[in-house]
């Protein structure tokens, strides 16, 4: 039996996923490493979200296994599957936000549905979760609709973390949000990555989340991962989809950014 230590976080092989005759992931396999921020890539409508969304149970799959914290998603039962819920965080894309609940409120309903603390400690933990991610508890009596983009994806995150998870997933943290914001953002999940020592699924197409958070990036294309490494393996990759996202303008302009920061 391998160490603990051994055992990835997440361990997909052989997943099939389909919408009636469309096939969306074709017999993909991918490990996380624990510990690690993995980077997922790929075109828009090629499935990121897709994966995310098996992995935690939200869409059924075809066929192929799914292993997430050394537990087999068809072997577990439903209390095995719940306390694994419990040891995951999700911060879905745009925050998903209850819209009739505050800031605090929100980062409160999990810890209301599985903890069962008095209304003192639910306070009090909902309130440094908010100080954790950088909001001031004044900001945990505010309605979504009277928060900024980046104050919102930190509700979001301050509510993935209120259970203390071993891993979170992130879906296009950064989607919306003008490049300081979403700079500031970055560094927020490399702190809470670091202090916590989180294993974070980070779906994104930000080539600046890519480079300065992740510790490895896999990219999706065709319905399979085509490749999987540190930003320089996705640069010199011959697949013509990776060729066109990490060699294209954009690319090239953050790899030239890259080496004057290094000079």
């Amino acid at each position: 039996m391998a160490p603990l230590l051994d055992i990835p976080a997440i361990r997909v092989r052989d997943l099939v996923v389909a919408f009636g005759d469309r096939v969306v992931l074709d017999h993909l396999s991918l490990e996380v490493r624990k510990g690690e921020i993995l980077g997922f890539v790929g075109g828009s409508g090629s499935g990121k979200s897709v994966l995310l969304r098996t992995i935690i149970g939200l869409l059924p799959r075809h066929q192929g296994s799914i292993e997430v914290l050394g537990v087999d998603l068809d072997g577990a039962d439903d209390a095995a599957l719940h306390a694994l819920e419990r040891r995951w965080g999700v911060l879905f894309q745009q925050g998903a936000l209850f819209s009739s609940l505050t800031a605090l409120q929100n980062v409160q309903f999990p810890m209301r549905e599985n903890l069962g603390l008095s209304e003192r400690l639910l306070r009090e933990v909902g309130l440094a979760k908010l100080e954790m991610v950088g909001l001031d508890t004044r900001d945990g009596d505010k309605l979504p609709s009277e928060l900024s983009g980046g104050m919102t994806k930190r509700v979001a995150l301050a509510r993935a973390l209120a259970l203390d998870p071993e891993l979170v997933f992130l879906d296009e943290p950064t989607s919306g949000l003008d490049p300081i914001a979403a700079g500031d953002f970055d560094d927020l999940i490399r702190t809470m990555q670091q202090t916590l020592g989180l294993t974070v699924f980070m779906v994104t197409h930000d080539l600046e989340s890519l480079r300065t958070v992740c510790d490895r990036i896999a990219a999706l294309a065709d319905g399979k991962v085509v490749a999987i490494g540190a930003m320089e393996d996705m640069r010199h990759s011959q697949h013509p989809w990776m060729q066109a996202y990490f060699q294209g303008k954009r690319g090239h302009m953050l790899a030239r950014v890259s080496s004057v920061r290094g000079a």
